[in-house]
C-alpha cells in the first residue's frame, strides 16, 4: 500500500487542507451568529456544504450569507474529490506498472536484456543491493515480472534507438551489462555508450568466440583507460560439456582472459608424455603442467587383518626431478587443446595395441 504522501500529490493535499479550513471557519462563524453548540454548528455547515439542508428563508441575514458561502464551498469540493479519486486510481495502477529511473540516479548498473541470463543477473544484483536500471524492447519478456516484483526501473525501447540509453541515465552509470541474445545489438549498445562516456565499464555477452576476441581487442585498444570484458557463451559453456564427455577426470575449470584452464586427474600409465619422465620434462608450455601427485595412505590392523580402506591425499610442490611412474595419478592444469591432445594420444595408443 502506498503512503498517503504518494497516494495524493502535494497540490491536491493543499487543496483538501484549504477546504477543511473553510469548513472549520464556516462552522465557527455559524456558532458565533446563531449561538449553537459547536457540534451542531458543524453538522449544519456540512448539510449546507452538501446542499441537503433546507433553505434559510426565514432566518436572519447572517445565517443566509453563511448558507450561501457553504454552498459555494460545496461546489469547490466536487472537483477536488474527483481529482482525489483519479489520483488514487492512478497511483494504484502505477504501483503495479514499471518504474522509471529517478532523476538523481547515479552510480548504477545499466542492464540490457531481461531474458533468462539477464533475469538471473538482475536478481543477483538486487540481492547485493546494487542499483540497477533495465532496458528491454519486449514488454512481454521473461524478466519483466521480476523487475516489477523487485521494483527495478525499466526503460522500454530498442537500445539501438536514440534516447533509450539516455533515459537509463547511461551518462551517470557505473557500468553497462549488454546481455541480449543478439551480438550486434550488444556491440552497438556498447559502442554508443562508450561514445557518451569513454571510461564506462562494459561487459558483453557474445556467442561466437572469435568475434568476442576481436571485439575485446578492439575495445581495449580504442579505450585503454576503461575496463572491458567480452565473454562468449559457447566458450564459457565448453568446459562443462568437455568435462561431461571426458568423465570424472575434469576437476574444475577457470576462465583466464580469453582461455579456459582445466584441472584434471590423470593416470600416468599409458601417457608417453608423462610416464618415465621427470616433472620438469613432462611440462609443456601452453598445454599442461603437473601440479600435484595423488598418494594413498593405508596400514594393516593387528593380527594380520585385511588392509584398511585407503585414504588419498595430494602432494603439492613436487620437485622437478621426481620421475613419474605408471602407477602414479597426478593432477594437471591444462588447456582444452592440451588435455585433448594428451588424452587423444592415449586413446590412439590403446587402439593400436
Amino acid at each position: 500500500m502506498p503512503a498517503f504522501g504518494e497516494l495524493f500529490s502535494r497540490r491536491l493535499r493543499w487543496s483538501l487542507a484549504g477546504l477543511a479550513a473553510c469548513v472549520v471557519a464556516l462552522a465557527v462563524a455559524l456558532m458565533l451568529v446563531t449561538g449553537d453548540h459547536p457540534l451542531h454548528a458543524t453538522y449544519v455547515t456540512l448539510l449546507d456544504l452538501f446542499s441537503i439542508n433546507e433553505p434559510a428563508h426565514n432566518k436572519d441575514t447572517g445565517r443566509q450569507i453563511l448558507q450561501l458561502l457553504s454552498g459555494f464551498v460545496g461546489l469547490l469540493l466536487l472537483p477536488v474529490l474527483l481529482a482525489a479519486v483519479l489520483e488514487a486510481l492512478g497511483t494504484f495502477r502505477s504501483a503495479s506498472a514499471l518504474r522509471k529511473p529517478p532523476r538523481g540516479l547515479g552510480g548504477h548498473v545499466v542492464l540490457l536484456g531481461l531474458g533468462k541470463i539477464g533475469t538471473r543477473v538482475l536478481t543477483r544484483l538486487r540481492e547485493m543491493d546494487i542499483p540497477v536500471v533495465c532496458v528491454e524492447a519486449d514488454p512481454e519478456a521473461r524478466g519483466m515480472a521480476t523487475a516489477r516484483r523487485l521494483r527495478v526501473p525499466v526503460v522500454l525501447g530498442d537500445v539501438t534507438q536514440e534516447g533509450v540509453l539516455e533515459a537509463a541515465k547511461i551518462h551517470r552509470a557505473h557500468s553497462l551489462l549488454a546481455l541480449t541474445s543478439v551480438d550486434t545489438t550488444n556491440l552497438e549498445a556498447v559502442l554508443y555508450a562508450r561514445s557518451v562516456r569513454s571510461r564506462l565499464r562494459v561487459v558483453l555477452r557474445l556467442y561466437d568466440d572469435d568475434f568476442a576476441t576481436a571485439v575485446y581487442r578492439t575495445l581495449r585498444a580504442a579505450h585503454p583507460g576503461a575496463l572491458t570484458r567480452s565473454r562468449s557463451v559457447t566458450h564459457l559453456a565448453a568446459p562443462s560439456f568437455a568435462g561431461a564427455m571426458m568423465g570424472r577426470q575434469i576437476l574444475g575449470a577457470i576462465p583466464v582472459e580469453r582461455r579456459v584452464l582445466l584441472f584434471a586427474a590423470v593416470e600416468v600409465a599409458g601417457h608417453p608424455q608423462l610416464e618415465g619422465k621427470t616433472v620438469g620434462e613432462a611440462f609443456r608450455a601452453g598445454a599442461w603442467r603437473v601440479l600435484a601427485l595423488e598418494v594413498s595412505d593405508g596400514g594393516r590392523a593387528e593380527g594380520g587383518a585385511p588392509e584398511r580402506a585407503r585414504e588419498s591425499r595430494l602432494v603439492w610442490e613436487l620437485p622437478d626431478t621426481y620421475v613419474l611412474r605408471g602407477s602414479d595419478r597426478v593432477v594437471l592444469a591444462a588447456t582444452r587443446r592440451g588435455l585433448a591432445e594428451l588424452l587423444g594420444r592415449r586413446a590412439r595408443r590403446g587402439a593400436d595395441v
